[in-house]
């Protein structure tokens, strides 16, 4: 089809329905994993590094394929990626499922982060070619932007309504249905597109780049802050940087880029990448904490936990709306800078949660932290967009989706690095008397190790294990939230130098996008 403006129909709009579904099983995936990690550490039982590698796996390598991806789709067509990505993800989902150690789960969480690089950044493209109107578009991409809040609400009461009546195994295979869906939708639904800029080729050393800057760098940071000096992690960490410069300077001269490096020159754009990046860290680094928490430390069953950890979202969506409200009268680099200081104050009141706290504690200081870091981040959205010319809005999209995968990933990893390493340090000797070896190391590796440990102990020494272990978590738990403290206090100072010289209400871009299908 030739390039038009002409307003989506009926089979538009069907089809926006099926581009949202794969997006929610995507948003909802970690959460769903959170409320599964105390089963998984009973069955499989991983070291504290391989949990984090669970953990971190598909979100790093989601974060380090996205930009590549996006460029790929441009080349071969962006529904066909949708496809491959959905049937390497349901391929996936069944390996993760059915694992029985636990390097086959990390393995399998690494071809669902392949996949899901595939599937993301081709549903919010199409959606942009889809919708030609400037209004219908906003529409659609409320509708893109609002799922990703649901997956990540609704994951962690999936996977506890999963964990109460079935094995671990089976948070992974909710997404079959829905890929399945999407396979046999997408053809008569979704237009194909390729972009007629793409006529140089592929720039596969970028793309081997982009990837080899992260993995080294953040598997030296995890290995050391939990197991200690290793000369292995010492020396990945300055690799991940050199690749890193490596791939930046790679960009500069390929003939074809995967990112377009100009665009960080639009100060309201990388500002906007910058804020996202450390209000995810800050977010999702700790929502690892409070759900084992829950779990682990109050003893609640996954479901249980699940639907407690609900109750922060009513300030998440109070700020919101406040955010929303405020945006054409406040300056963002006053909102951006207050939201990071509320975000502190969340930090702070988790330094004060105990093993025998009041559950209102943790759950007013997950809530207070979710909205101060979430109201930052409901401004960004337009302004990557609006800053970055019309004819790179695609490469800016897949770059702020980029930005969001990498700081949640890297909260995850550093804050739950910290807290693993606090936790092991404070076990070091105050473990209880008569604990055998091996007993002893699958006690200090993990909070959920102590726990299944002292499920088979007699009478007082499992009950002394396991206050000790859990006194031990909350310590972790205090270091990972004055990190975090520093850092919104950081970005909050950093946010408002970014952003001030942009009005209260940014001028809307209206001009609609030409594009070929």
């Amino acid at each position: 089809m030739t390039a038009t403006t002409g307003r989506a129909g009926r089979r538009e709009w069907i089809g926006l329905a099926v581009l949202l579904l794969p997006t929610l099983v995507l948003t909802m995936d970690m959460g769903v994993l959170f409320f599964a990690v105390p089963y998984i550490s009973t069955t499989l039982a991983p070291s504290g590094t391989e949990q984090l590698w669970i953990m971190d796996m598909y979100s790093f390598l989601l974060a380090g394929l996205l930009v590549t991806m996006g460029a790929l789709g441009d080349r071969i067509g962006r529904r066909r990626l949708l496809m491959i990505g959905a049937t390497g993800f349901i391929g996936a989902s069944l390996l993760a499922a059915y694992a029985d150690s636990a390097p086959q789960l990390i393995a399998a969480r690494a071809l669902l982060g392949v996949a899901g690089a595939t599937v993301m950044p081709s549903t919010l493209a199409l959606i942009r070619n889809m919708f030609h109107d400037p209004k219908q578009r906003q529409i659609a991409l409320g509708a893109w932007g609002g799922i990703l809040t649901t997956g990540a609400t609704l994951g962690p009461v999936a996977g506890g309504l999963l964990l109460d009546h079935f094995w671990w195994g089976s948070v992974f295979l909710l997404a079959l249905p829905v890929m399945a869906l999407v396979l046999l939708a997408a053809p008569a639904l979704l237009p194909e597109y390729r972009s007629p800029r793409c006529g140089g080729g592929f720039d596969l050393l970028g793309a081997v780049l982009s990837l080899g800057a992260v993995l080294p760098l953040v598997y030296g940071v995890k290995t050391l802050a939990v197991d200690g000096w290793d000369p292995v992690a010492a020396a990945a960490v300055p690799a991940g940087l050199l690749l890193g410069v490596a791939f930046f300077r790679r960009q500069r001269t390929a003939a074809a880029p995967l990112l377009d490096l100009s665009l960080f020159r639009i100060r309201a754009f990388s500002g906007a990448i910058t804020v996202n990046t450390m209000a995810m860290f800050a977010m999702m680094g700790f929502t690892l904490f409070t759900s084992q928490y829950l779990q682990l430390v109050k003893g609640m069953s996954p479901l249980t936990a699940s639907l407690w950890s609900l109750v922060p979202s009513v300030g998440v969506g109070a700020a919101v709306g406040l955010s929303s409200a405020l945006a054409g009268k406040v300056r963002p680099a006053a909102m951006m800078a207050g939201g990071f200081l509320i975000g502190a104050a969340g930090f702070a009141m988790m330094t004060l949660v105990g093993p025998d706290s009041p559950l209102a504690l943790i759950l007013t200081a997950a809530g207070v932290l979710a909205a101060g870091t979430v109201g930052t981040m409901t401004l960004t959205a337009e302004m990557v967009v609006s800053a970055a010319p019309v004819e790179r809005a695609g490469v800016a999209s897949a770059t702020s989706e980029t930005a969001v995968e990498l700081g949640s990933s890297l909260g995850i990893a550093l804050l739950g690095a910290a807290g693993a390493a606090v936790y092991r340090s404070r076990l070091d000797g105050a473990l209880p008397a008569g604990l055998d070896g091996e007993a002893a190391r699958t006690a200090q590796d993990t909070l959920g190790g102590a726990v299944t440990v002292a499920a088979h102990l007699p009478g007082r020494i499992g009950t002394d294990l396991l206050a000790t272990a859990r006194s031990a978590f909350t310590d972790g738990l205090h270091v990972a939230a004055v990190v975090g403290l520093v850092l919104a206090v950081g970005a909050s100072f950093l946010a408002h130098r970014l952003m001030r010289h942009l009005p209260a209400a940014a001028p809307a871009t209206t001009t609609p996008e030409p594009v070929t299908a």
